[in-house]
C-alpha cells in the first residue's frame, strides 16, 4: 500500500509539474508558431478575425461590437436548433438536442490551470512594478531619461493616433514584422548591430558626463 501511495504521489508531481511550465512553453510556442506563419490558414484566421474586431472598435462602441457578436452567435444557433427539430419531425426521428455533445463537455476552468495563470501574471507584474519603481525613482538617470523621451514621442503618436488606432498597427505589424524579419534576418541584423553600437556610444558618453548616472556593467 504504502509503495502504491508513494507511486500514485509521484505520478501526481509529474503530472502537476508538467501542467505549469509545460503549458506556458506550449502557449509561447503557439503564439511563435502563429506570427510566423507556420500555419497560413490558422494565422489568417486570427489574423482576420482580430482585424475585423479592431476596425469594428473603430467604428461602434465596444458593448454594440459584442452585443453584435453574440447576436449572430444566437441567430446562428437558434436558426441550426430550429432547422435540425423540423428535419427531425419530417423524418420522423429521435435524434435528440442538437447540440447535446456540446453541452455534455466540462467547459469549467481547472483550479491549477486558473492558479497557473495567476502566478505567471503575478510574476510579470512584480518585474513589471520593480522596473517601474527604478526608474521613476530614478535609479539610473540614463533609463530615466530615456523613458521621458519615449513619453515625450508618445505625446506626439497620441495627438495624431487614437488607442484603437495603434491598436490595429500593432496588430498588423506583429503578423508582418517576425515574418519579414526571418525572410531578411541577415540584413536587419546588421543595420541594427550598426545602430546599436552607436546608441551604446551615446549612452556611454552620456554616462560619462551625467553625474547621476551609473555605467552599465559589461
Amino acid at each position: 500500500m504504502a509503495t502504491q501511495s508513494a507511486q500514485i504521489s509521484s505520478s501526481q508531481g509529474l503530472v502537476d509539474g508538467s501542467s505549469g511550465p509545460n503549458s506556458a512553453k506550449d502557449s509561447k510556442c503557439s503564439v511563435r508558431d502563429l506570427v510566423y506563419w507556420r500555419d497560413p490558414k490558422k494565422t489568417g484566421v486570427v489574423f482576420s478575425v482580430s482585424l475585423l474586431l479592431l476596425l469594428s472598435l473603430a467604428a461602434f462602441s465596444i458593448i454594440s461590437v459584442v452585443s453584435y457578436i453574440l447576436l449572430a452567435l444566437l441567430c446562428v444557433t437558434i436558426s441550426f436548433r430550429i432547422y435540425k427539430s423540423v428535419i427531425q419531425a419530417v423524418q420522423k426521428s429521435n435524434e435528440g438536442h442538437p447540440f447535446k455533445a456540446l453541452m455534455e463537455k466540462d467547459v469549467s476552468v481547472p483550479p491549477e490551470t486558473f492558479r497557473n495563470y495567476v502566478d505567471t501574471s503575478l510574476s510579470y507584474i512584480n518585474q513589471g512594478l520593480k522596473h517601474a519603481s527604478r526608474l521613476f525613482l530614478v535609479e539610473d538617470l540614463v533609463d530615466s531619461i530615456k523613458l521621458a523621451v519615449l513619453m515625450w514621442l508618445l505625446t506626439y503618436i497620441g495627438a495624431v493616433f487614437n488607442g484603437i488606432t495603434v491598436l490595429i498597427l500593432a496588430d498588423i505589424l506583429l503578423f508582418t514584422l517576425p515574418l519579414l524579419y526571418e525572410k531578411n534576418k541577415t540584413q536587419i541584423d546588421n543595420y541594427v548591430g550598426i545602430a546599436r553600437n552607436q546608441i551604446n556610444t551615446l549612452i556611454s558618453t552620456l554616462q560619462k558626463k551625467l553625474p547621476g548616472a551609473k555605467p552599465k556593467s559589461e
